[in-house]
């Protein structure tokens, strides 16, 4: 069999494959990518089965055994000035982390993919929305964020609010630019000359087409929401004591930097491997779905 042979069955074969199939067969043989599923897995195993993984409450106070150190008997990851379980504070802050990045960046998503849509589908409509959103581009994302908590009170749930609103404009540029490209594909153009409604030509032909920025976007901004909500917790501004938070245990740890350091490295590294993880899947997110990828392997 000739080489062109064997290329043209090769191709024919992908193309047998189906998207999911294809993504994911790209995506295995990035190994910093499977090394972050790895850890996002593990975080997400913390949040659902937290109350099975910890022997104490995260809130439950023992001053007799405050600022045990790593390795102490029956406090694997030591305590705090507390005396509160190390290790049960992490586990519910991942469940914590996880429920807040989530949310924030689906609410995020909603309303970016809907004004991106709108912006560039609708000519009239576009100079309106991406003058709003320079406006909220104007403000650095984690003053923005700030501004909005200062306004609403301290609490997660106006972190949520205020990271969802700062989601909104990156995404919905990113979006708008997709549409750009793809309402002048020719599909498109047949389905206006069919008589199709714009609201079917957008959901149905034009959505679909730019899920793959969307998806990256997502995976990254997860990461960006995890941190922006340990920042935000930090500087008081979030969860507030004794709320399990990974952000607010750095902040009651600063004190204790030179007699009890875990207190601030064991949920500085959390921080440090969720967001990396996250960060690496979007980055082996974006190749997978390059079509390009087709040509190279």
């Amino acid at each position: 069999m000739s080489s062109e042979a064997v290329v043209d069955q090769a191709i024919k074969q992908k193309k047998k494959e189906k998207p999911f199939v294809r993504i994911m067969r790209r995506l295995v043989k990035n190994k910093l990518a499977v090394f972050g599923l790895s850890i996002i897995a593990i975080q997400i195993l913390m949040a659902i089965f937290a109350p099975l993984l910890v022997g104490y409450d995260p809130v439950d106070q023992n001053l007799a055994k405050s600022e045990l150190g790593i390795g102490s008997e029956g406090h694997w990851l030591g305590t705090d000035n507390y005396g509160r379980d190390m290790w049960s504070r992490l586990v519910y802050g991942a469940r914590l982390s996880l429920l807040v990045g989530l949310i924030s960046v689906v609410i995020g998503l909603a309303g970016g993919v809907t004004l991106g849509l709108l912006s560039g589908y609708y000519k009239k409509l576009d100079g309106i929305i991406m003058r709003i959103v320079d406006l909220l581009f104007a403000f650095p994302g984690i003053l923005l964020a700030m501004l909005i908590i200062a306004m609403l009170g301290t609490s997660i749930v106006n972190v949520i609010i205020a990271i969802s609103i700062w989601s909104i404009p990156g995404c919905a540029r990113i979006v708008r630019g997709s549409v750009l490209s793809v309402k002048k594909q020719e599909y498109v153009l047949a389905m206006k000359s069919l008589g199709a409604s714009n609201s079917r030509i957008i959901i149905k032909h034009i959505l679909p087409n730019c899920m793959a920025p969307i998806i990256v976007f997502a995976t990254m901004r997860m990461a960006t929401s995890i941190l922006s909500t340990s920042a935000l917790s930090f500087l008081g501004l979030g969860a507030q004591p004794p709320t399990a938070e990974w952000g607010a245990m750095i902040a009651a740890g600063q004190a204790f930097m030179w007699t009890a350091p875990h207190m601030t490295i064991v949920p500085g590294v959390a921080i440090m491997l969720v967001v990396f993880a996250f960060n690496v899947v979007g980055d082996g997110l974006r190749d997978a779905l390059d079509p390009n990828m087709d040509l190279n392997n």
